[in-house]
């Protein structure tokens, strides 16, 4: 069954349960009000026999009976209302019957009444003539009232009606209800229908972008009107044709700079390759003088180590995005790390005519994986002395709240706003005159420092201004705010 007559069924369903529910009720209510009613006229008429008949001694105000001819004259009057009464005494015993109107009363009954309740019947099998009622036996609801005079019983009137005409008027109220009933079930499934309707329509429209999506448009959105789960989910799927878009984007973007790495790749290989390859086949035919033998098998060595940087920049990077490396993170010494750092690319930055200053706290305390630590200052000092010539290369380190900060600042080239936005990203290289350097052949170093700051649960920052410097800020938290994530170990 389709979703929309599953829908209009159960609104169909739901809404006729409650209309059963509350015909039903109110059925009962009036019944119940109908009864009540004719209890309450039973009373009147039976207040006005007594008021009309009742008889006093004038001398002294005391009780003296009831006369016979105004019981007959009211008995007359009601009659041709279906109402019949009888009149008893304090010793039980009938002193009027309309009709032939004989009761039963029961002693149960007569100590109640004593007790001055008024009792009602709904329904009684009361014997009546059967030339008024054409029958011996009719139904009929009944009223037994006592009536007290100076504090004692002095009668008890029975008054009835039959109760057919209670039934009529209910049996009118039912065909009412159920003309009213066949109506409100046909709105019903009226409204059930366009309810169903105008959800299924706007799933419809989810279906048939979702349909889009398979299709590879991602930039497909649907209409969010409205505040109700069905939006919820629209405005989700929105959220998600938007995510897939971003990332076949990205994705894109990924395979262009994989396509230029490789090329890039291709063409750092091919030198030193060829280089390599050229010095062997000298060696082979003997063509190399032997004093130049010592230079090349130098020179092939060093091509090789930039083959194998290549390699395992690569290998490195993938480890750390898929998280399969460990950490064993615990706290030393920064500021001798830093020292020994500095003494080892010293001979690079003078190559480039840099000189590297520190300036570190004294025994500051670094909670990180030692190797990983030294990996970020190494890359990101060796990236600054790689853009600066003749300068000034600043490290600095600071004890602050919550862990340590680093600074490695120098007065290079810099960068402009596009390449801020994009030092990060794997094979980006923000000069790309500098790619045959021997230092950041793949363009993967800050690519590993920003995935390395972030497993520390750290946090890296850049600040440069193009042909001015830059300034990278790296933050390492301290052990109670540093994460501890499946796969790393912290150890003292």
């Amino acid at each position: 069954m389709k979703l929309m007559y599953r829908l209009m069924l159960t609104f169909f369903t739901i809404i006729i349960i409650l209309l059963v529910i509350l015909s039903i009720s109110f059925m009962q209510v009036t019944n119940n009000t109908l009864y009540h009613n004719t209890w309450n006229q039973l009373k009147s008429y039976s207040d006005s026999l007594v008021q009309d008949s009742i008889r006093y001694d004038p001398t002294n105000r005391s009780f003296e009976g009831f006369a016979t001819d105004s019981l007959q004259t009211n008995a007359n009057l009601l009659i041709r209302q279906h109402v019949h009464f009888a009149m008893y005494d304090t010793t039980h015993k009938q002193i009027y019957a309309s009709n032939g109107f004989t009761p039963t009363i029961s002693n149960e009954q007569w100590r109640k009444l004593k007790d001055g309740q008024v009792l009602c019947t709904k329904v009684t099998m009361a014997k009546v003539d059967h030339q008024v009622a054409n029958t011996t036996t009719p139904q009929m609801t009944e009223v037994l009232k006592p009536y007290f005079y100076k504090g004692k019983l002095v009668a008890v009137v029975s008054i009835a009606t039959l109760i057919s005409t209670i039934k009529e008027n209910m049996h009118q109220i039912v065909l009412n209800l159920l003309v009213a009933f066949v109506i409100a079930a046909l709105l019903t499934l009226a409204v059930s229908y366009f309810l169903a309707r105008s959800i299924t329509q706007r799933i419809q429209r989810l279906q048939k972008a979702t349909h889009e999506v398979a299709q590879g448009n991602y930039n497909v959105q649907v209409a969010t009107a409205g505040k109700d789960e069905v939006t919820d989910l629209a405005q989700s799927f929105n959220t998600m044709t938007q995510s897939l878009a971003a990332s076949q984007r990205e994705i894109q973007r990924q395979e262009e700079r994989r396509r230029q790495f490789m090329a890039d790749a291709a063409h750092e290989m091919r030198t030193p390759l060829t280089t390599i390859n050229g010095i062997l086949e000298g060696l082979e035919y003997d063509v190399i003088p032997e004093e130049d033998k010592q230079h090349s098998i130098h020179l092939m060595q060093n091509e090789t180590r930039r083959l194998i940087r290549l390699v395992n920049d690569n290998l490195d990077y993938e480890k750390i995005r898929t998280n399969q490396i460990s950490m064993e993170r615990k706290v030393f010494d920064a500021a001798a790390v830093l020292s020994n750092l500095c003494e080892q690319l010293n001979k690079k930055a003078q190559a480039q005519g840099d000189r590297i200053a520190l300036d570190v706290t004294p025994a500051l305390r670094v909670y990180a994986d030692y190797d990983r630590f030294v990996q970020i200052m190494f890359n990101i000092t060796q990236n600054a002395i790689q853009f600066t010539e003749n300068g000034l290369i600043t490290i600095q380190g600071r004890a602050v709240a919550d862990g340590s900060q680093f600074k490695v600042s120098d007065n290079g080239i810099g960068m402009t706003k596009d390449q801020l936005a994009n030092i990060w990203e794997r094979y980006y290289k923000a000069d790309r005159s500098r790619m045959n350097t021997k230092y950041g052949e793949s363009g993967l170093g800050l690519a590993i420092v920003h995935q390395l700051v972030l497993l520390h649960g750290g946090r890296v920052t850049v600040e440069s201004k193009y042909g001015e410097g830059t300034t990278f800020t790296i933050f390492f938290p301290d052990r109670e705010h540093a994460p501890h994530t499946a796969g790393k170990t912290d150890t003292n």
